[in-house]
Formats: C-alpha cells, structure tokens, sequence
C-alpha cells in the first residue's frame, strides 16, 4: 500500500512534536524535503506576499511570473537536488534609523535566493521553535510585537522596576558563521543541509547575517537562545514562593531585563550583568555601553525605550504604580515624514489617488501603536495628516488655504475615504 504523500502543516507539525518531545534527537533527512515543489511554492508564495524589491540580479516577481512561476521553481529544484545551488551576492540598501542620523544596512537576496532561504526556514523553523524560550519573542510563529510590550508593562506593574535596556554592539556584523553552524548540528545531522547553510551565510562574507533575507531572524534567534536560557534559569533560582523576581523580554537583538524594586535584590541586576556579558563573550559580542541603560523605573522622571514606545511609570489616584507607554518621538517623525514625501511626489495626482497610497501606512502604525496611550499622539497624526490632505486638494485648484469653512471634518473624510481607525486599545 503506498501512503499519501503529508502536508506541508503536517509535516512541520511532526517535526515540531519530535523536537518538543525528544530534545536530544538530532534530525537527518531534511534536506530532501527542502526540495520539495510544495515546500519551494510556499516559500515563493511567501516571498511575493512581503512584495520584496529585486536583488542584485535585478529579476522581479513580475519577471518570474512572466517565465512562469512553476517552469522557475523547477530550475531552482533541479539546482538543489543536483547541488549546483550557489546564491548570489546581496544588493546593499541603507535604510535610515528613527534617529534620522545613523543608517541600517539591508542585504536584499535575489528572488531566487529568498525562495531557498524560506524553504529553510520553514523545515528548521518547527525543530528550533520547540528549544525557544518563553520571553523571545521576534520573528516567531503565532507571536506578536505586541504580546512582548505588554510583557514589559505587566512586568513593571508586578514591581520589576530595576530596568536593563540592553543594547548588543553590532549584532548582525558580528555573528560567527562557526557557532550558527554549530548550533544548528545540535539538532540536526544532515549534512546536505549543514551545507546550505554554510553557502547561505559565506555569501554575506566571513562574518554576520544579512538582514533583509527570511533565514537571518531565525538564525539571530538560534544565536541568542543560549542568553534566553540562561535569563530563564536566573528566572528560576531566584524565584520564592511562586513569586518572580526576575523577567526579561527579548525582539531579535533587542531585550529588556526586569528586577524586582527591593533592597534585598539589588545584587540580582549585577548578578545578571556579569553573566551576561560572559554569554555574550561566548558568542564574539559584547554590550554597546553608550546605548545600554540601566534605570529604576519607580523614579516617575526616568524612562526607557522598547520595540517604538516609551515607557514611563506614574502614580495612579489609588496610589499604585502605573505605566505609561506612549510612541516614540522619533516613530513620529518617520511617519510624517514617509507621508510628506508621499505627497510631495504625487502632487499631480487626484487627492483620492493619494489617500489610496497613504491609507495603508497610516493603518499599519496606527495598528502597531494602538495598544500604548496613544490617544494624544494619534490626535496629533490625525490633525497633521487631514491638514496635508486639505492642502493637497487646494493646491490642486492653484489655491491658498486649507478650506476649513468649506470643507467640514465629515466632509472631508467622506469625499476622500481617509483613514479614521484612530481607536486605542488598552490592555
């Protein structure tokens, strides 16, 4: 009797059981499913869904789907399996940070490489999900950025108020491609796979990952997990009836340490300090001390940054400690400053055109912040933009003014369909 051939879901379903179950086990045999059409047209579908820009070699999706996406997929298959697979060079990108000063390096991987790398991830993914710890939370299945800010803020209001904002001194420069490698043997013993992986790392140069690619946050994750297992056990052993005096919350490289506000705990931070930078000498990284803080948040003037919110504490009218995450300053004016330059390069076009394009930005920072108190902020947002869209349409008609009498709040949002969710959420 010959069985049917097991679903993609499936199949990740049982790899992720055998690793939760058996956490020594050290799975062969991956490769071939990495070859899989099914496996590679998820990983295109994937791919096209983020809407990615080309790489180096200039190729689009639209020129995949003018070859056509299964005779593509085919040629890609045939490499892997004949393992004449080699990826290309990555297409470097400056991204500017939110400081407006300093610059985020992209390393953009052909389509062709994207597909491969996904098609990694999504075999690897269930065996390395199953070893990840409780307080990561970047770039995991069914886990939210939001989920990690409400960890931080429950956190302080459980009176973890000794805050370490932790900053890892260039992380994805820094990565030894020998320790991914090694990590990755742990639990897999595949050597064809070990290979690609090898061939997917060497082509971002001798060392770091190349953020822009699907395998790199999964393999910033797989670096890091030691550091989440030694915060666990630390979580563990100081813990006293049940009660917690120690938490932490980890977004890829980003990660935020919470001690408990007592007298008698105070060894506990430097404690967690000295064997973090132990763990961090083991990896070949160190803390950027310019940007990490160590703050008490119980002092209400103090504050600190986490994932695009401030986080301050306050005194509630029953007296009790309360905490205030609110966007950053500087989330703000990219923000503003992605919709200026919206408009500014579509002036010819009709104000509904324009909408159409600054729409989905608005709902994609509206619906990341919503969960803070945003209520001023978005006030703020809401007025700036209706008054770039009253501009727009005035200079349209070679016009002065914003036609405040003419154009009523309804009015205006009917005529043009912008966006109005401004609700908050609060957890």
């Amino acid at each position: 009797m010959i069985k049917p051939p097991i679903s993609l879901q499936d199949l990740r379903r049982r790899i992720y059981v055998k690793a939760k179950t058996e956490t020594q086990w050290r799975f062969w045999g991956l490769y071939a499913h990495i070859c899989k059409i099914e496996v590679l047209q998820e990983a295109y579908r994937l791919a096209k869904r983020n809407n990615g820009a080309p790489g180096i070699d200039g190729v689009t999706f639209k020129d995949v789907e003018s070859i056509g996406r299964d005779i593509y997929l085919k040629a890609l298959q045939y490499e892997l399996q004949m393992k004449t697979y080699k990826p290309l060079r990555g297409r470097k990108v400056k991204i500017p940070k939110a400081d407006g000063k300093s610059f985020r390096e992209l390393n953009i991987p052909a389509i062709r490489d994207r597909i491969v790398q996904g098609a990694l991830k999504l075999i690897l993914e269930p065996i390395f999900e199953a070893d990840f710890q409780e307080g990561s939370y970047g770039y995991r299945p069914k886990r939210q950025a939001a989920e990690a800010i409400i960890r931080v803020g429950e956190a302080i209001l459980d009176r973890k108020t000794r805050i370490l904002d932790l900053d890892i001194s260039k992380f994805f420069d820094l990565v030894r491609h020998d320790i991914v490698l090694r990590k990755i043997a742990m639990r897999v013993q595949d050597e064809a796979v070990l290979g690609l992986v090898k061939l997917i790392l060497k082509a971002t140069g001798k060392r770091g990952l190349p953020q822009g690619g699907p395998f790199s946050p999964l393999a910033s994750n797989i670096y890091l997990n030691s550091i989440d297992k030694m915060l666990e056990k630390a979580k563990l052993i100081t813990s006293s009836k049940g009660y917690t005096n120690l938490e932490y919350v980890r977004f890829a490289d980003d990660m935020v340490i919470m001690v408990d506000h007592f007298k008698r705990h105070a060894w506990l931070m430097k404690a967690v300090i000295k064997r973090l930078q132990e763990e961090l000498s083991h990896l070949g990284l160190e803390m950027n001390l310019d940007k990490t803080k160590l703050i008490d948040c119980s002092d209400f003037k103090q504050s600190f940054s986490f994932m695009g919110f401030d986080f301050r504490t306050y005194k509630t009218r029953k007296g009790k400690i309360g905490v205030l995450r609110t966007p950053k300053r500087q989330a703000r004016n990219k923000l503003q400053s992605k919709i200026k330059q919206v408009f500014r390069t579509n002036r010819g076009k009709s104000v509904q055109d324009v909408v159409k394009i600054v729409n989905p930005i608005l709902r994609g920072w509206v619906n990341y912040f919503r969960i803070g108190n945003s209520a001023d902020c978005f006030s703020a947002i809401k007025n700036w933009t209706e008054k770039k869209v009253r501009r727009h349409i005035y200079r349209a008609k070679q016009q002065r003014g914003f036609g405040w009498k003419r154009w009523s709040k309804e009015q205006l949002y009917q005529y043009t369909q912008l966006f109005d969710n401004y609700g908050v959420k609060y957890s």
